[in-house]
């Protein structure tokens, strides 16, 4: 018997109750996981209250994990029994103590990495690489302005984003989070809630812009960011923590020539080529040390609603975990 937390309604974090589930032998191309450490991530709250109706209800949250191999079904190849393996998918499934997974969605974890570091970096860091790389490539010399920059995605988007060479502005929330957000890299930051953030952008530019705006807040935020840009700008929508976008206006896209990007990190890592590619990027990344999360806060794997009030009390800096 495994251990998780099963959602059988939507609505606030009360609805993630534990509870006892049969996991059985893993079948053809399966693997059977004990868990280690699970992320938590705001994909999780959109499920929980019904924003993403992506989960089948009763089911179990949770799109990311690390944990050891403790039986690999018919036809698994490349995976053994305690094998330490990171995974990512919406098939979710994650809050529990133990798990079935298609061995397709399985990555090696490297020797050397602790597994609360790669649970509160996996989903993030892939995030990361996508939006550096794959949906905008980040050039040395460029500005841009990272949201949330003290958040879990957004320390390691600096640190990435001041790796290449790129100047970095952050917006943040408090002095606090200001600290771990220079910490991380940014060369500026904005206290968004004591100065209008679109003006200071333009007087750290001097009236340029941006050349990419990286936004996972969504509603609150994404006017503002759009006026934010220089021509030929680029606005990446990646998240909606204040709440969904307001439909826009195409033409408005027009008085600077910027482009709008909306992308999931799912579509970025379906092919088992660029998921392995992107992961030995990140793992290579965290092993040489210039990448560095944050300290995780934990809580037990019972805990989950508490993890989620955390979550969302816009009072967390860096990740948050789930340990069985």
């Amino acid at each position: 018997m495994s251990e998780a937390i099963v959602i059988r309604a939507h609505g606030g974090p009360e609805v993630l109750l534990p509870e006892p589930v049969e996991v059985g032998a893993p079948g053809p191309g399966e693997l059977r996981l004990r868990q280690t450490a699970i992320g938590v991530n705001f994909h999780d709250v959109y499920v929980r209250q019904g924003l993403y109706r992506t989960l089948a209800l009763p089911g179990i949250p949770g799109i990311e994990g690390v944990g050891v191999v403790e039986e690999a079904g018919p036809g698994v190849t490349g995976f053994a029994p305690g094998d330490r393996v990171a995974c990512l998918t919406l098939r979710y499934g994650g809050y529990a103590t133990h798990r079935l997974l298609p061995a397709e969605l399985a990555v090696r974890v490297p020797d050397g990495l602790d597994d609360r570091v790669v649970a509160a970096t996996f989903l993030k860091g892939l995030t990361v690489q996508m939006l550096v790389d794959r949906v905008h490539r980040l050039q040395a010399g460029q500005t841009v302005l990272v949201h949330a920059a003290a958040g879990g995605v957004g320390q390691l988007l600096s640190q990435w984003a001041r790796r290449i060479g790129a100047t970095v502005i952050g917006t943040v929330g408090s002095e606090d989070k200001a600290r771990v957000a220079r910490e991380a890299g940014c060369e500026h930051v904005i206290l968004y809630r004591q100065e209008d953030f679109v003006a200071r952008v333009r007087e750290i530019t001097r009236g340029r812009g941006v050349d990419v705006a990286y936004d996972a807040v969504g509603r609150d935020t994404f006017s503002g960011s759009l006026d934010c840009l220089a021509p030929r700008g680029h606005l990446v929508n990646y998240g909606q923590a204040s709440g969904p976008v307001e439909p826009l206006d195409i033409s408005r896209l027009g008085a600077r020539s910027g482009t709008v990007s909306r992308p999931a990190i799912v579509h970025y890592v379906a092919e088992r080529g660029e998921l392995e590619a992107m992961s030995a990027a990140l793992f290579g990344a965290l092993s040489a040390g210039w990448l560095r999360p944050g300290p995780a806060r934990e809580f037990p794997l019972g805990c989950a609603a508490d993890a989620h009030r955390w979550l969302e009390s816009r009072a967390a800096t860096g990740s948050t975990l789930l340990r069985p």
